[in-house]
Order: structure tokens, then C-alpha cells, then sequence
């Protein structure tokens, strides 16, 4: 009887182990199969690495070195190193010749390159040194010194030019790789690396005028690189090497380039015309601040803003008197200032707001031409208005 008993607890522990190994069966396996149910049904957990990892292609070292390479094969053979000779004369009249040096690059297969214009400024003669060695003569076509922008020309069969695509300077971005291709102390067709490392940026032009849409590169330039090709990692040219800011004189890690929307814009007129029109309101003007609008206070005029570009003078016949704008009606002293009082107040260009005079000039370079009408919002008597002006070309 007793054997019996201990059989039947021997039996029902058999069966409660073999129910236990059942379930933690099954729970296993839900863990196994619950990873591969739809999504909607579980609640995702927030891996950056399950994001990301689909939409990054992983770039090797040495993928990145044959880009490189592989845009210096193509591009380096359209750059072309340019010597520019003049005759300037000393106290006594004695003949003293200068020479200097730049970059530039083929721009079509009619032989125009594009360049800086302070690389050929005040050149009576130019000579373009090209990849394979051989020295031309060069002509220049036309030149915009508000742009830092030159266009010159070799004679050479178009089988024999191979011009650089321009590329799309709007889709840049900050941290972009770059390369330049110049001769930086006359040392030809060397190649830099780096990084976009800003845009939008405004330096001053060769006449101390303002450029707008500069990009700033870390890519080392130099003496000699002015004019060469800033370019993408496909080969196309986003801006031309024109400036460096370096207490030295040689690369500091801050180069600058105009960009190549601006050439777009500029080199097909200096091609076609010579010249680039720049599109001007036809006024002069005082910069406003707080403590300027102070002084036009003791004077006697109220201003309901603190900034903006307050009218002191309208040339005659230009576009913004034939509109109607006002300048000054009289003038006030206060202290040893005359100030012009009166005038009107530009506070926005087509709702673009305008408080500096270089917001106003870069905004005209880079967004409007010469005939196009802009609508021009002024305050005048502490009332809000605005008016179409008509652009005109600026006469320097």
C-alpha cells in the first residue's frame, strides 16, 4: 500500500515537471516569435543605430581618396595658371615692371576663363600657362570689380578645352568636403582638401563695395589660388577662390569664394557686354541707432524706429525721386552736427527688412536687376508706407 502511495506522488511529480517544462516551452518560444510581429503591434524601442543604419552609405578612407583623385584627373587638366605683367613708373619717371600671379579655369570651349578681378586689375599684358605646359596669350572681355569677378580669353581649338560644369551653390551645406585646385605661389595645378565651413558670409569687393553669398572653406588657399575653382566631390564648381583672412598673409583656415550663383549671374553679361550692371535705388543714406535717432531727436525730428536707413540725399532723376521717396527738407545742428531732417526712413525691400547700408546694397546685388521694380517700404510723418521704385544701373 505504501508503494503504491509513493508511486502515485512519484507519478503526479512527474506530471506537474512536465507541465512546467510546457510552459516555460511556450514562453520561450512567444519570446522567440513576439520580435517578428508587426509593428503596430509592439511598441518600437528608440535605437538611433535601427534608424540610421538604412540611409548611411559607410565611406572608406580610401573611397574618399579616389573621389579625390578622380576629380583632380578631371578637373586639374581645365585650370590654368595666369601671369599678369604691367608698367608702373618711379618718382623719376623710370619704368618699373610688376608681375603677378593667379588661377582661373576654363568656363566653355570658346576659350573664355573665368578669373578674379584683382588678379588681372591694371595688366597690360596676360600670359595663361595651361596643364600641358604651353604659354598663350590672353585678352580680357569684360571685368566686374563689385563682384571680384573677370572673364578673359585664349585663342585654342574647342577639341582642346575641356570647361568645368558649374555647379548649384544653393544646395551647399556646412561640413561638405571641398577641394580647391590653384597655384598658390605659382607652385601649378595644387590640389587642397577640406570643409564648408560657412555660408552667406559678405567681404568686401576689390572698389570696397560689399559681396554677398561668400562661401567660407577651411580648404588651404593662398597667394596664387585667387581665380581657381572651389569644387565639389562630383567636379563641379560651387564658388571661385578670391580671398583669405590671415594676420600673415598665408592660409589661416579661413579662405572665402564667390559663389557660384553669383557667377552664374554675372559671367554670361560680362561674356555678352563687357560689364555687369548693378542695380541702385538712386539715394545716399544714414544708417540708424539708438543713439543716432537720439541726436535726430534734439533736432527736432521724431522717428518712431530706432534702425533703418534714413534718407539724407536723392540723386536727381534717379529711380527712388521719380517714385516719390523724400529726402531731407532742411537741416538742423546739433553740437557740430548739420543733420539732414525730413527724409524718409527704408525700412524693408519687397518685405525683406533692411537695416544696414550693406543688408541694402547686398540684397540689390544678389536679389534684383537693373529695370526690375521693387516695392520699397518707408516711414514717413511716423506713418508706415510703401512705394514701387523702378531700379536704375548705379554710375560709380
Amino acid at each position: 500500500m505504501e508503494r503504491q502511495r509513493g508511486r502515485g506522488r512519484w507519478l503526479v511529480l512527474f506530471i506537474e515537471l512536465a507541465l512546467l517544462a510546457v510552459i516555460a516551452g511556450a514562453f520561450v518560444w512567444a519570446a522567440f516569435t513576439g520580435n517578428r510581429q508587426p509593428a503596430a503591434a509592439v511598441s518600437p524601442s528608440p535605437t538611433p543605430a535601427l534608424i540610421i543604419a538604412p540611409t548611411v552609405v559607410p565611406v572608406t578612407a580610401t573611397d574618399l581618396e579616389a573621389q579625390i583623385a578622380a576629380v583632380y584627373r578631371e578637373a586639374g587638366p581645365s585650370v590654368v595658371n595666369i601671369v599678369s605683367r604691367s608698367i608702373s613708373y618711379d618718382f623719376f619717371f623710370n619704368p618699373v615692371p610688376r608681375q603677378g600671379s593667379g588661377s582661373g579655369f576654363f568656363y566653355d570651349t570658346l576659350g573664355h576663363i573665368i578669373t578674379n578681378y584683382h588678379v588681372i586689375a591694371d595688366a597690360d599684358e596676360l600670359q595663361v600657362t595651361l596643364a600641358d605646359g604651353r604659354a598663350l596669350p590672353a585678352q580680357i572681355v569684360g571685368v566686374d570689380p563689385s563682384n571680384d569677378l573677370a572673364v578673359i580669353k585664349v585663342d585654342l581649338p574647342a577639341n582642346e578645352i575641356r570647361p568645368l560644369p558649374i555647379g548649384d551653390s544653393t544646395s551647399v551645406y556646412v561640413g561638405q568636403f571641398v577641394l580647391a585646385i590653384g597655384n598658390p605661389f605659382g607652385l601649378e595645378r595644387t590640389l587642397t582638401f577640406g570643409i564648408i565651413s560657412a555660408l552667406g558670409r559678405v567681404i568686401e569687393s576689390p572698389n570696397q563695395r560689399f559681396i554677398g553669398e561668400v562661401i567660407q572653406s577651411d580648404v588651404a588657399v593662398n597667394p596664387g589660388n585667387s581665380g581657381g575653382p572651389l569644387l565639389d566631390l562630383t567636379g563641379r564648381v560651387i564658388g571661385v577662390n578670391s580671398a583669405i583672412l590671415s594676420p600673415s598673409g598665408a592660409n589661416a583656415g579661413i579662405s572665402f569664394a564667390i559663389s557660384a550663383r553669383t557667377v552664374q549671374r554675372v559671367v554670361p553679361v560680362l561674356i555678352r557686354e563687357g560689364r555687369y550692371p548693378h542695380p541702385s535705388l538712386g539715394v545716399r543714406v544714414i544708417e540708424l541707432t539708438p543713439q543716432r535717432a537720439a541726436l535726430f531727436e534734439q533736432a527736432g525730428m521724431r522717428l518712431p524706429v530706432t534702425q533703418g536707413l534714413l534718407i539724407a540725399d536723392l540723386i536727381a532723376g534717379g529711380p527712388a525721386e521719380q517714385a516719390g521717396l523724400r529726402g531731407p527738407d532742411r537741416l538742423a545742428r546739433v553740437g557740430n552736427l548739420n543733420l539732414p531732417i525730413g527724409g524718409d526712413v527704408i525700412v524693408a525691400i519687397n518685405g525683406q527688412v533692411i537695416a544696414t547700408s550693406q543688408e541694402l546694397l547686398v540684397y540689390l546685388e544678389t536679389e534684383t536687376q537693373v529695370g526690375e521694380t521693387v516695392q520699397v517700404t518707408v516711414i514717413r510723418d511716423g506713418r508706415e508706407l510703401t512705394l514701387p521704385v523702378t531700379l536704375a544701373e548705379l554710375r560709380f
